[in-house]
Order: C-alpha cells, then structure tokens, then sequence
C-alpha cells in the first residue's frame, strides 16, 4: 500500500485507473470502517482509502482537538485489507487557503435532526467529501448507514451535481452487545460502556411498538399521533436512565420527514433515528422499519 499526502502525487498514482473504489474515513479504524474497505473491493478495484479529521464539520465545541488521530495504526489495517493506496492529506494540502466554496445542502434535509443539533456539519461534510471526490475521482464510494442522514445527503449531492460516482451502503457494524462501532466509543467510560448499547435495545423496542401500532390501527386515532407518543415514551424512558437524548424520530426513508397519517395508511417505508448523549459521549444509531 502506498500512503500518499499530496494531491497530485495521488493523481499521478491514480492515473489510468478508472475503476476505482473509495472510502474516506477521519481515520481511528475499526471494523465497521473495515466492512466498507471489503465492499469496495467488490465493487471496484483499486481500493483507495482517505484519512483526515475534517475541521469544517466540527462545531466550536465539538472534539475537533481530542478527536483520536492513530495514523500508523491505521495504515496496518488498511494494509493488511488490500487498500492500494491511502490518501492522508494535512489540512494545508486539502485546504491551502480558507474554503470559501462551500457546498450547502437542502435545508428540509440537512438542518433536521443531526444538522438541526449540529449546525454546519453537513456543510462540511460535503465541501470536503466534494473536495475528496475530486482528489480520488472514484467510480464508487462507500459510506455506511450508521451515519444515515449522511448517506442520504451525500447520494443526493452527487445525484444532483451528476457526479460519476455511484454511492454504495453498507450495513452498521455492531459489537457482541449490539453496540454500533463509532470511534467515539473510545470516550466512553466502563460504566458508560456497558450501559450504551440500551440504545440500541430502545430502537428495537420502538420498533416492536411502531410495528403493533400499525398493524393495530384504530380510525379513531391518527396513527401520526400515537407514534410520535411513541418517540415520547422511548425520550423519556432513555432520560430515566440518565440518557440526555438530543432526538429519536420516527421518519420516512424517502426524505426523512416525519410521516403523515397518509404515509402510515399507505404503508411508507420507515426509520428510526437516534442521538443521545451518555455522560459527555454522543452516541447515534437508527433502525429501518
């Protein structure tokens, strides 16, 4: 594998591949980041990989500075996964004056949930994913559903700029407990540990619940109704537990608007969508319905 840091270095390595299959990381690899080296591979060949901790999509108080940065544990990994080449620019080689372009998704889709408790983050994970896709020039990217807004924001900007990239999915890779893989777990103490996967576990339940709600459906209330007292109930009884949840939303998958007694009749397909924090730890997941 070849680690690369300076753009045209990387397109002069690239040149004449045009195949190729990428994945771009903030790096701190675990094996849910793995997964999406293993399905790029199927989808095309070479496998590139990017590490670099974004700064645009960090708010002010974010973990910007904290967040882990273990770049030659990193390249093992990808290594030892068939990656050809891992790109891992410096801030001054991927931003050599201050972006002012940036790339501004569609409110209705990137200010809700993450973008409405995070403002900016998904501005700035499309200026630089952008800025990756032109660096790398990929036939495919892979992204993973745990970060499910994201996927959707970032398939519909290369929907609409006509991008010749195809984006791939992969499923979210969980721990024996049923814990999403996320490199701020790491942050978690032991206590915390054991606690966080009942996030998982309440997105479950809601979903027992959501699924015996429609298939129980009185024309006496609105089923709009009764599942959003759902996501109350999941609230408060994730608060109880010392959980300080940002959101659990019931959405469609189409657009992740909240679904309307029109949708629910119709059978809409849905998700369950979830940000909470444990201690000083902010931990997301979601769950298709």
């Amino acid at each position: 594998m070849k680690i690369v840091t300076d753009i045209q270095e990387l397109r002069d390595q690239l040149r004449g591949q045009n195949r190729a299959s990428f994945v771009p990381t903030m790096g701190n690899l675990h094996e849910g980041h793995l997964s999406l080296m293993r399905i790029a591979r199927q989808h095309g060949d070479p496998v590139i990989a990017s590490i670099f901790v974004n700064r645009l999509q960090f708010g002010p108080h974010e973990d910007f500075d904290q967040y882990p940065r273990t770049l030659e544990a990193d390249a093992e990994k990808l290594e030892k996964e068939g990656v050809y080449v891992l790109f891992a620019p410096s801030e001054k080689v991927l931003y050599p004056e201050p972006q002012e372009y940036r790339v501004d998704p569609p409110k209705q889709l990137g200010d809700i949930l993450e973008g409405e408790f995070r403002p900016g983050f998904f501005k700035g994970v499309c200026t630089v994913v952008l800025k990756l896709f032109s660096c790398v020039q990929p036939r495919v990217a892979v992204f993973g559903k745990k970060d499910y807004q994201q996927l959707m924001i970032i398939r519909q900007m290369a929907h609409q700029f006509a991008l010749p990239v195809e984006i791939v999915a992969g499923e979210t890779i969980r721990a024996d407990d049923g814990l999403a893989l996320s490199s701020r777990n790491a942050y978690l103490s032991e206590a915390e540990r054991t606690e966080a996967p009942h996030l998982q576990t309440s997105l479950q339940e809601l979903r027992h619940a959501v699924l015996d709600t429609m298939h129980h459906a009185s024309p006496m209330k609105p089923l709009d109704q009764s599942l959003h007292e759902l996501e109350k109930k999941t609230t408060d009884a994730l608060t109880q537990r010392g959980w300080q949840p940002d959101y659990i939303a019931i959405r469609k998958r189409t657009d992740l608007l909240a679904p309307s007694n029109e949708d629910l009749l119709a059978k809409k397909e849905l998700v369950i969508l979830a940000a909470a924090k444990l201690g000083k730890t902010r931990l997301i997941d979601n769950l298709e319905v």
